[in-house]
Parts: structure tokens; sequence; C-alpha cells
């Protein structure tokens, strides 16, 4: 084989080989980015139910706390005290 061939050769074949290397590389950090997702979907999920927990829990104390006490769900208006002129030196 002449020099030229061998060289074509050669570097033909190192590119091919940084091909499938890059494409290797390309494919682990893929898969760490979709685990990565999967891992925060979870804690995602956890907090979610954390969350409806305490939500539950305090809407129970409510309702408890409601047969219990009396309470009023409007505040009657306060009388303004400065009259309906509203001029306040």
């Amino acid at each position: 084989m002449s020099r030229a061939s061998k060289l074509t050769l050669f570097g033909t074949s190192c590119m091919a080989a940084a091909i499938v290397v890059g494409v290797h590389y390309s494919q682990r950090a893929e898969k760490a980015a979709m685990h990565a997702g999967v891992v925060r979907d979870i804690e995602q999920q956890r907090v979610k139910k954390e969350r409806q927990a305490d939500f539950e829990m305090q809407k129970a104390l409510e309702e408890e706390y409601k047969k219990i006490q009396q309470v009023h769900d409007t505040v009657p208006p306060v009388a303004d005290s400065a009259g309906a002129g509203g001029n306040v030196a």
C-alpha cells in the first residue's frame, strides 16, 4: 500500500473511533439526565403527598375547632372616625 492510502486508512479509522466514543459518551449523559428526571419526579410526588397530608390534617383540625368554637366568617365594618369629609391635618 502506498503511504497516502495508509494515512487515509489511519485517519478514517481514528475518525470512526472518535465518533463511536462520542456517541457512547452522549448516550451515557442522556441516560444520566433521564434518571435524574425520574428521581426529581419521585421527589415531587413525595412532597405533594406530604403537603396533601398536611392539608387534610389542617382541614380536620379546622372542622374540629369549628365544632368547639363559635366562628364568624365575616368581620363587621369599622366606622370611620374622621367623618365623611376625610380631611386630616
